[in-house]
């Protein structure tokens, strides 16, 4: 089995709410100070799940990765869990795409790799949370695919997905080669091993620019955008609190509830 995984750096979604800030005029995010990016916790369940089937089935896995500013002792996890190769598509020219232009770009470059039987993506990303990169990889190259995965099996040049629903899950045949989005219900990836971080930091990763997947740079990154950002902003929550009081609990209580009544909430 050859398998590809789509992974990303991204800002830590566990740094506190309060240190992430929003450029209005530009409309981008600006980084928190003080807080280290992380490989996306969604595409560390793509890396599991490809682990899991290497483990079964032997054969190789390649993790691919696109930005600018990829530290490596971030990007070099993938390398530390149990794959076998890491490409980054690492240029000025991929900067600041939508879904469209990631996929694009992404496709181009599993394109260029070739021999694959599986292409595994993570459900969604933590920073965007868009969800549509795999499926967009899927239908540039004209693969089957599907969405939410918490277990596959691999047998006779299929995959047998158990995808989730919002009731429990259904179980899905598809024919290899194809793209398979994989969901957290699939387990807690593994840890990497001391083994596995001495491996990584002596192993580089292989570098691409547009020329070297055979894009124009005017089709990916900022460029190739088929969305544009009206306005980014963050939310702002607010609310009204009333003390409901009473001179023993009992009588505070039956304030409460009949502030509820009168609010229609009991």
């Amino acid at each position: 089995m050859n398998i590809v995984v789509c992974v990303k750096q991204v800002i830590d979604p566990e740094a506190p709410p309060a240190s992430f800030k929003i450029d209005a005029t530009s409309n981008k995010v600006v980084p928190p100070a003080g807080v280290p990016p992380i490989i996306d916790p969604y595409a560390e369940y793509a890396i599991e799940a490809a682990l899991r089937i290497k483990d079964a089935l032997g054969g190789k896995i390649t993790a691919i990765s696109l930005g600018i500013n990829q530290l490596r002792d971030v990007i070099k996890k993938p390398l530390s869990m149990g794959t076998d190769e890491l490409v980054l598509l690492e240029d000025e020219a991929f900067a600041e795409g939508d879904s469209w232009s990631t996929a694009y770009a992404l496709a181009m470059a599993i394109k260029k790799i070739g021999d694959y039987d599986l292409i595994l993506c993570g459900r969604e990303a933590s920073d965007w949370n868009a969800g549509q990169v795999g499926s967009g990889i899927a239908e540039i190259l004209g693969l089957p695919s599907v969405t939410l995965a918490q277990k596959i099996d691999i047998t006779d040049g299929k995959a047998r997905v158990e995808r989730v629903t919002a009731d429990g899950y259904e179980v899905v045949e598809i024919l290899l080669p194809a793209l398979i989005t994989v969901s957290n219900e699939l387990g807690e990836p593994r840890y990497p091993t001391i083994k596995g971080i001495m491996a990584a930091k002596k192993k580089e990763p292989i570098i691409w620019k547009p020329a070297d997947i055979g894009v124009d740079p005017a089709q990916v990154g900022a460029a190739g955008r088929r969305t544009k950002t009206l306005k980014l902003y963050q939310p702002v929550h607010e609310g009204e609190v009333e003390v409901i009081e009473g001179e023993t609990a009992e009588e505070a209580a039956a304030n409460l509830a009949l502030k509820l009544r009168e609010a229609k909430i009991l």
